[in-house]
């Protein structure tokens, strides 16, 4: 047994990658077995995806799904540092040598295709309508969530098997944390502690979007799927998830856009042309940001106008059903459902593509019980995908 203070053994490149093959190929597995670490946090809806008493739409929080016009966003421009970064000696233990932080093995031995360490909003505080954010950087969030995955993956494929009796965090604290992480076996992820404190970790959000092309002459809705294929992703590599899904980040490095773009339906509108259409993230037909210093003129971006404009006369909605923190990786999601009448989906969208940069589309899915039973509890969803599925079921009538 080691004692107590001595440094412990960094793996060497090729067990470090070994441990990497390990976790995008089992992630289904490990998300559900790790979310029995959390025994204390509330679950959104009947998925695996942690939340908060008033994050997500349920009888005693949001009471319906809420437009996403009425969501006001909020800045603190000189926040707090989170107490965890994922370069504490917990975070290194599970690195090769001369890797400070995860990003930088992840870089050098197993890089994903979309790897950029961009500008992100970080989420501080949920108090719908009301989020309040600040800045941060991608490869932040990748340092601990991909991290504290990783570890987790490491000790599963070392013969250590999780139940429902143990715990990862520092104290009990009400979320089901009874362990101070001295003699546990995850000591990175003790350190985190609960996943839905947003002051211990960077919290940088996603905004997963359900996407349902709802015909009012028939009835029929369907819903677009995504397969994250782990070779181009960073992170959901194998996983399904809802479309489109982004990081709510600016389009672009300078401090006009930053503000700007603090727009969750803006964020949305530039995944559809990414996902949805296959476009770059030039948005407008290659946008030139050296000659435009101020940033993306939206409104004379026809995608984003015709969008809108269906937005403003009813033919769009797009609403907001919570929060909710992925167990596995700490992945914070928004969770969206953008309804479409079928005329309009069909005239903006088209005949969806069989791919995109990101994975395999698997278009015209059936949103009805069954199917969404199916996704929600068999396949291997990313737990926010599932998350908000089972929500928008739940909703159906207030989104139809």
């Amino acid at each position: 047994m080691r004692s107590r203070g001595e440094v412990p053994m960094r793996p060497s490149g090729q067990e470090w990658a070994k441990v990497r093959r390990r976790l995008n190929g089992h992630r289904h597995e490990l998300a559900v077995a790790a979310d029995r670490l959390y025994p204390g946090p509330a679950r959104a809806g009947s998925t695996r995806l942690l939340t908060r008493d008033g994050w997500t739409a349920t009888p005693w929080t949001l009471a319906t799904p809420l437009d996403l016009r009425e969501v006001r966003l909020g800045w603190v421009e000189d926040a707090p540092a989170p107490t965890v970064t994922g370069r504490e000696p917990e975070a290194a233990a599970l690195l090769p040598e001369g890797a400070d932080a995860y990003p930088d093995a992840l870089g050098t031995l197993a890089r994903p295709r979309l790897f950029e360490d961009r500008t992100c909003y970080r989420l501080l505080e949920v108090a719908w309508p009301e989020l309040t954010f600040t800045r941060a950087r991608y490869f932040d969030g990748v340092s601990v969530g991909e991290a504290a995955a990783h570890e987790f993956a490491a000790r599963e494929h070392a013969g250590h098997k999780f139940d429902g009796r143990e715990s990862a965090g520092r104290e009990r604290d009400g979320h089901g944390f009874d362990g101070h992480g001295g003699g546990r076996p995850l000591p990175f992820r003790a350190l985190v502690g609960d996943p839905t404190d947003l002051s211990r970790r960077p919290a940088l959000c996603a905004i997963s979007t359900l996407t349902l092309r709802h015909d009012r002459r028939t009835g029929e809705t369907s819903f677009v799927l995504h397969w994250r294929d782990p070779a181009r992703v960073a992170h959901g590599g194998g996983l399904y998830q809802v479309m489109p899904v982004g990081v709510f980040q600016p389009a672009h490095e300078s401090a006009d856009a930053e503000k700007a773009d603090l727009d969750l339906w803006k964020c949305v509108v530039r995944e559809y042309a990414e996902e949805f259409l296959g476009r770059g993230e030039e948005y407008g037909d290659g946008f030139d940001y050296e000659s435009r210093p101020h940033g993306f003129d939206y409104e004379s971006w026809p995608l984003y106008r015709l969008l809108t404009d269906a937005r403003e006369d009813g033919r769009v909605r797009s609403l907001v059903l919570g929060v909710g923190v992925d167990p596995l990786t700490f992945a914070t999601d928004f969770l969206t459902v953008t309804v479409l009448e079928a005329e309009t989906f069909d005239a903006v969208f088209g005949d969806i593509a069989a791919s995109n940069s990101e994975g395999r589309i698997v278009g015209r899915v059936p949103f009805d019980a069954e199917t969404v039973r199916r996704h929600v509890r068999d396949e291997p969803m990313q737990a926010a995908g599932a998350a908000v599925l089972d929500l928008a079921w739940r909703h159906r009538e207030d989104l139809l």
